[in-house]
């Protein structure tokens, strides 16, 4: 199971600014997506999350990339079900690379909530629906501003230690 081993992750996130950009395909999947996301961020702290719809999971990429500037943490929120032409890899690839060049190149922290799956059964699964197994969308949103606020400490740390700013 893709969620074992996965830590319990508890953070005051409050006063964060924080954008959830979700694609629009797999309606009840990106439902349930939205969702769990906006219930992670609501159990951090963070009261009133932009959320933001694109078409679709390669649009993903550009909208992180337009919001970092002016955001703590970011969300993308996708879904990508293999079918039967290469299209599954080029997405998958194109907008994992995206998302990761984004956060690396702003240093803003992106929640991973882009579910890769061989079919519906298994994007469901994941969506944080009634009788999911894993909330994917909980987890990325968790997992953003876990990490926006360990990155803030650690600074102050460092600001603390060398006098700096």
């Amino acid at each position: 199971m893709s969620g074992s081993g996965a830590p319990t992750v508890t953070t005051d996130a409050s006063g964060l600014r924080v954008a959830v950009v979700a694609a629009s395909w797999h309606e009840a999947v990106m439902d349930g997506l939205l969702d769990g996301a906006r219930r992670g961020l609501a159990e951090a702290g963070v009261a009133d999350p932009l959320v933001v719809r694109v078409p679709g999971t390669v649009e993903l990429s550009v909208a992180c990339a337009r919001l970092a500037p002016t955001h703590d943490a970011l969300v993308a929120l996708g879904v990508v079900v293999r079918g039967g032409t290469p299209h599954f890899d080029y997405v998958c690839q194109g907008v994992t690379v995206g998302l990761t060049e984004v956060a690396v190149r702003t240093g803003v922290p992106v929640g991973f909530g882009v579910l890769t799956c061989d079919d519906d059964e298994q994007a469901r699964d994941r969506a944080g629906l009634p009788g999911s197994r894993e909330d994917k969308g909980h987890e990325a949103a968790t997992a953003a501003v876990a990490t926006a606020v360990t990155l803030r400490r650690a600074e102050a740390q460092a600001e603390a230690r060398d006098g700096t700013r």
